[in-house]
């Protein structure tokens, strides 16, 4: 009997547990969207399962390693939303697979993604020729997030008055976390010009969080100081 009883108290404790830590960071580790993420929501499940059901572990140590590992998960959130370079070491970044309609086989060998992932993601967007593709990148998630060819994209308000169709390019990240990020720099885009483009704009650097050159190559920049007073933040 009492073995019953401690393994309710175990799993009513672990299931608190579990909720309190999914509210906290559930956003995060739900999503799956990088290595890191993946690794903690099984390790947590496997947690959770050996404090409630496992009874000839002791419950304390148990706990202590859950919130150990959670420690961990939180030392690394924030290390790497300080630094662009561990970032993407812990998160990866994602691989062009499609570049001007043509597949890129060498960068599928990389990853190790046939021909058959990839037709099966363009088909569940609704791509069956892969040359109406214009960019295809597999994110770290797995998704495949896609860039349609002008010609191929569905017709919007917007494309009755434009008279002719631009070639579109992929996004330029320029500036992340108020750094420049030198690969993207080249003869077009140089650092010459984005310091005259800041200069424009009565902007320094350290006042930028984020930088893009879209894709019909406008410069978009968004500053750390929003100058919003009240930011909406709805569950």
């Amino acid at each position: 009997m009492e073995d019953v009883f401690d393994s309710i108290f175990r799993t009513g404790v672990s299931f608190i547990i579990l909720m309190v830590i999914s509210t906290w960071i559930g956003k995060q580790v739900n999503s799956h969207n990088n290595h890191y993420n993946f690794a903690l929501s099984i390790t947590i499940g496997s947690f959770i399962a050996n404090m409630s059901f496992h009874t000839t572990l002791h419950f304390t140590p148990m706990l202590m390693s859950f919130f150990t590992l959670i420690l961990l998960y939180l030392l690394a959130s924030i290390i790497s939303s300080r630094s662009r370079k561990l970032r993407l070491w812990f998160s990866g970044e994602p691989t062009v697979v499609i570049q001007d309609g043509k597949i890129l086989d060498s960068n599928m060998k990389k990853i190790r993604y046939s021909l058959d992932d990839l037709n099966q993601q363009l088909r569940e967007q609704g791509i069956f020729n892969f040359s109406e593709v214009d960019y295809a990148l597999l994110e770290v998630s797995g998704k495949l997030s896609v860039m349609k060819k002008p010609q191929h994209l569905a017709l919007t308000k917007q494309d009755f008055y434009q008279r002719r169709i631009e070639q579109e390019n992929l996004p330029l990240e320029i500036i992340m976390d108020g750094k420049t990020v030198e690969k993207n720099f080249n003869s077009q885009y140089t650092k010459s010009w984005l310091e005259q483009e800041l200069s424009e704009r009565k902007l320094k650097m350290e006042d930028i969080f984020y930088a893009v050159i879209s894709s019909n190559g406008a410069l978009i920049i968004d500053v750390y100081d929003d100058n919003i007073k009240s930011p909406l933040d709805k569950e």
